[in-house]
């Protein structure tokens, strides 16, 4: 039994994970923006799952987060799964709020961090980037950057295995009713990843589709662009990985 943490679980890809990983025997704790989002999870909570509560734009928010699963039983693994689509919150949520987790969380082996197919069209550049959401961002540099932050973590922190998943584009409230790809094949790679045993699950540094390891964007291995990355981050946030 693994403790794992879901962030972005209310509903969706994050929300079958939890479910599942649930399902599975694990320790779950679940993550909502707010207390409205957070009745949705309910049944979970009935279940034994855990319930932490913090809008991702906010970044005392994502620090009270931290705060409080510091002071619990230590996580084995985070899914990094929350995520929005546009608007002004698309980079705060999709990479400050897990660049500032991955700083402040204690203890975690494993982490898997959600990317797109989107992240190919992503601009490897740091110039100009809203960090703080006062204007709208661009998704495919939203995930491009956080495929790289996962890239980076594997190679800074060799005890951590951490991946990026791509979990296609699936018929959640995010990806739209008609979305193409298998929604119970979307979430089954980062369960797989934060909880399988099986050697390829204990592998380091992926970018995952559907249980097959891919080849990202070439910046994503790009030692350079990732000490840029990370350097920005720690100046923008004040907390170095």
């Amino acid at each position: 039994m693994r403790r794992i943490l879901v962030t972005g679980s209310a509903d969706g890809l994050g929300r079958a994970a939890a479910d599942a990983l649930l399902s599975a025997g694990h320790e779950v704790v679940v993550h909502a923006r707010d207390q409205e989002r957070a009745g949705a999870l309910d049944p979970l909570v009935d279940r034994g799952a855990h319930l932490v509560v913090g809008d991702f734009t906010d970044r005392d928010a994502v620090r009270r987060v931290a705060a409080e699963l510091n002071d619990a039983e230590p996580l084995d693994a985070v899914i990094h799964n929350a995520g929005v689509w546009s608007g002004r919150a698309v980079v705060p949520v999709n990479i400050v709020a897990p660049y500032l987790l991955t700083a402040l969380l204690r203890g975690p082996r494993r982490l898997v961090y959600l990317s797109s197919s989107s992240h190919f069209g992503g601009r490897p550049s740091l110039d100009g980037v809203d960090w703080r959401g006062r204007s709208a961002g661009s998704y495919a540099d939203s995930k491009l950057f956080v495929t790289t932050l996962a890239a980076a973590v594997a190679r800074l922190r060799p005890d951590v295995l951490s991946n990026a998943v791509d979990p296609g584009w699936v018929p959640t409230r995010m990806g739209g009713p008609n979305a193409p790809d298998d929604l119970e094949l979307g979430h089954r790679t980062q369960e797989w990843l934060a909880a399988g045993d099986e050697p390829e699950a204990l592998t380091t540094g992926g970018y995952w589709y559907h249980g097959r390891r891919l080849q990202p964007h070439r910046a994503v291995h790009d030692e350079a662009f990732q000490d840029r990355l990370l350097q920005t981050l720690a100046q923008e946030t004040g907390t170095a990985l």
